[in-house]
């Protein structure tokens, strides 16, 4: 055992990547690299305008800067290491690294399904009970909920951490996939992992399952209360922003369920990669254009923030 353990921690993993084709890295590469600069770039800017002008500094927004900081995070976790590697040619990382990919990706995956569960939660009292607003969503609650993601993200994540990257890895050190990420990992290992894929199944069921539950009863509840409103055109506005919004989360919920919460006997490496570029590169972009730039507070914002940047120095 003492060398089984010896042989796991002191060995390199080499990620197999996304595409196998070099013309179709190089296609896929570019595409990637720009999807990353305008993901940081877009969520940096809606952090920065939240935390500038007074209008947004609503317990949505402090929770929609506290996604854009997840997102940032989350993607720059995956996609400089795959760049890196398609620019060195080499393929290897670490097992710190490894280790230091699982832990990130869960917290973050983790807190970020209660961030959106909480702004779901918002956007219901805001609509549903409007005059009950400012005692259910107080000063500290939006507070409150972000530092209960983070805390219950960061505590999942040291669990799966742990047990993930305690089994030997006695096999071929090559995971077959872009990023270092559990049940990719758990192919490798020589020991049966029934169990511990239990645990995971549970944490898809907490994280995942009963979040994605909450958020699609808050906008049915949003939907039969925009449904009353007289207002034709309120009405079809607030469909259209609920609709963008169940999109959203049905891209970001849907992969990880369908990844996280199967036997390890039912993943193909390329469904795992497929479904994880949803989650790790795809809704990091469209979170701040959904959730955000749609917004006519923060279009306003923005309109202000330019004017006094460009406007004013003239």
């Amino acid at each position: 055992m003492m060398e089984l353990d010896n042989h796991t921690f002191n060995s390199d993993f080499i990620l197999l990547g996304l595409f196998s084709s070099s013309q179709t890295s190089l296609f896929f590469f570019s595409w990637i690299f720009f999807i990353f600069i305008m993901t940081i770039t877009e969520n940096a800017f809606m952090i920065l305008l939240i935390h500038k002008d007074s209008r947004l500094h609503t317990p949505m927004y402090f929770l929609l800067s506290h996604l854009s900081f997840m997102d940032i995070l989350h993607i720059s976790n995956i996609v400089p290491k795959m760049i890196a590697d398609f620019l060195s040619g080499s393929r290897t990382i670490s097992f710190a690294g490894c280790a230091f990919q699982v832990f990130l990706s869960i917290t973050l995956l983790g807190g970020e399904c209660f961030i959106l569960a909480a702004m779901s939660y918002d956007r219901y009292v805001a609509i549903c009970h409007p005059l009950r607003y400012p005692v259910l969503m107080r000063e500290n609650s939006s507070g409150l909920m972000a530092a209960g993601s983070w805390l219950v993200g960061i505590s999942n994540s040291i669990v799966h951490t742990s047990f993930a990257l305690h089994f030997p890895f006695c096999h071929s050190r090559a995971i077959d996939h872009f990023f270092c990420e559990v049940p990719a990992m758990l192919k490798l290992s020589c020991v049966d992992t029934s169990h511990y894929e239990r645990g995971v199944y549970v944490s898809g069921i907490i994280f995942l399952l009963i979040p994605f539950s909450t958020i699609s009863i808050s906008y049915v509840q949003i939907l039969l209360t925009v449904l009353q409103m007289q207002s034709s055109g309120a009405r079809q506005k607030s469909f259209s922003t609920c609709s963008f919004h169940m999109l959203v989360v049905i891209m970001y919920y849907g992969p990880p369920i369908f990844t996280y919460m199967r036997p390890r006997s039912y993943h193909t490496p390329g469904q795992d990669k497929f479904l994880a570029v949803f989650y790790t590169i795809l809704t990091p972009t469209l979170n701040p254009i959904i959730y955000s730039f749609r917004n006519k507070d923060v279009l306003m914002a923005v309109k202000d923030m330019f004017h006094s940047c460009f406007l004013n120095k003239k």
